[in-house]
């Protein structure tokens, strides 16, 4: 079994660009080579902007590489949640974001002719509970009634045509999502931002930062130091000094995943026959989909902790445990992947993306960032460029998280509050 992420295992592997050149004047200094600093880097580089990715490991390492592969369209605190919270203008606002979102990681695929198994395959929102179904069926119908969107109810009568499984009581059918191998897609923004001239530093993490005015700052690495008109910092869960006031309002949440090995099509076919990307409705929920090759991957907020390779084997065997319940087809099916990676929830789980003391940032995507991730990087080249209508999270507060100094020391207090959650719902 590998302790590494499947999609960088199974990705092509790019040059060595951890001995570049770093000193002078850019442009635009980029913090975090994942999904939202590859796509701000390639949009801004489209306009002319001399574009420098500093990456503190190497392309897609962070959360970029460590997902599901779903780009789905739904909001993390779920759509009539935003409506009680927002009122449901500013909620559908939010939402469409997604779809957007979405419909930006197509175009690029399109574009810059990426090959990573783009697919609009779905999404399976499975009700674990009786009481849940309820609540799919309301959302149901607000969203094809309401917003007039593609979606279907399926009563648990039906459920076999769906996933093969007694385990759940229904589910709502979403039809805009999408599947894709997420390492070979990071890796082709990469490649796409490099043709055009974004200079790309892997091993090369920011020690020191310092503003100089306005959006002017100084970033100091081990292998020099460079001074940029404007910062983007899109680190994501992996957030952390000098970028001290985004630190404290991101909790960097482990999330795991196993993937099994290749299990053939007609077993595939047995328990996802549509190959939706799915998920449950619990708070400490699993998702799972088919991969390209024919593997399950499964995967979920196993434990509330760092990951890390300790971390990761405890998490994997919850997962195992988890896996063969919804589907004892798979008791002897061999795990080849096992790994974890860190999510950036918010306080509010909500996106957050602006700028701070002259540093403009975009965090937060809360568990749903393949899809929003690569659309806010887009839409930051956007706002950087002087258009704040731009950013549709631009308005929400970002607060910080009581109590939060660095290391992440609440996170078994959140998982066993969620926990709580799940009992008594």
């Amino acid at each position: 079994m590998k302790f590494t992420p499947y999609w960088l295992d199974t990705a092509p592997q790019g040059p060595d660009r951890s001995r570049t050149d770093i000193g002078g004047h850019v442009d635009i200094a980029i913090i975090g080579a994942g999904l939202t600093g590859l796509s701000a880097a390639l949009h801004l580089a489209r306009k002319g902007a001399d574009v420098h990715v500093f990456e503190r490991d190497t392309v897609g390492f962070g959360a970029s590489g460590r997902n599901g592969g779903m780009a789905t369209t739904g909001l993390s605190i779920g759509f009539r949640d935003a409506v009680a919270r927002y009122g449901f203008d500013t909620a559908k606002a939010y939402l469409l974001a997604y779809h957007d979102a979405v419909d930006t990681i197509e175009k690029l695929v399109t574009d810059e002719g990426i090959d990573c198994d783009f697919a609009r395959s779905g999404k399976l929102n499975l009700a674990s509970k009786p009481a849940h179904l309820d609540g799919l069926r309301k959302t149901q119908e607000i969203m094809s009634g309401r917003l007039g969107l593609e979606t279907r109810l399926v009563p648990r009568s039906e459920i076999h045509a769906e996933i093969g499984s007694d385990r759940y009581h229904g589910a709502l059918v979403e039809a805009r999502s999408a599947g894709l191998h997420v390492g070979k897609f990071t890796k082709g923004l990469a490649e796409a931002a490099a043709r055009i001239g974004v200079t790309l530093h892997e091993k090369a993490p920011i020690e020191k930062i310092r503003r100089l005015d306005g959006t002017r700052h100084e970033l100091v690495t081990a292998r020099g130091t460079v001074r940029a008109d404007q910062v983007l910092v899109a680190t994501s869960g992996y957030t952390g000094r000098p970028f001290r006031w985004h630190q404290v309002r991101i909790a960097p949440v482990g999330s795991f995943i196993i993937v099994t090995e290749p299990l053939g099509k007609d077993l595939c076919d047995q328990i996802l026959p549509t190959r939706r990307m799915a998920s449950t409705s619990m708070n400490l929920l699993n998702y799972f989909r088919i991969t390209p090759d024919d593997r399950l991957l499964f995967g979920g907020r196993a434990r509330f902790a760092m990951a890390g390779r300790q971390s990761d084997e405890k998490s994997g065997r919850i997962l195992h445990k988890a896996m063969t319940e919804v589907f004892p087809q798979l008791t002897k099916a061999r795990v080849d992947y096992c790994w974890g990676g860190l999510v950036d929830m918010s306080m509010d789980r909500m996106v957050h993306a602006g700028e701070q003391d002259g540093l403009f940032y975009s965090l937060g995507y809360s568990g749903h960032g393949v899809q929003m991730a690569t659309h806010m990087g887009k839409q930051m080249a956007e706002y950087m460029n002087g258009t704040p209508a731009a950013n549709p999270w631009n308005d929400l507060p970002f607060k910080r998280i009581p109590g939060h100094f660095g290391p992440p020391w609440f996170l078994p207090f959140a998982g066993g509050y969620y926990k709580f959650k799940d009992l008594i719902k």
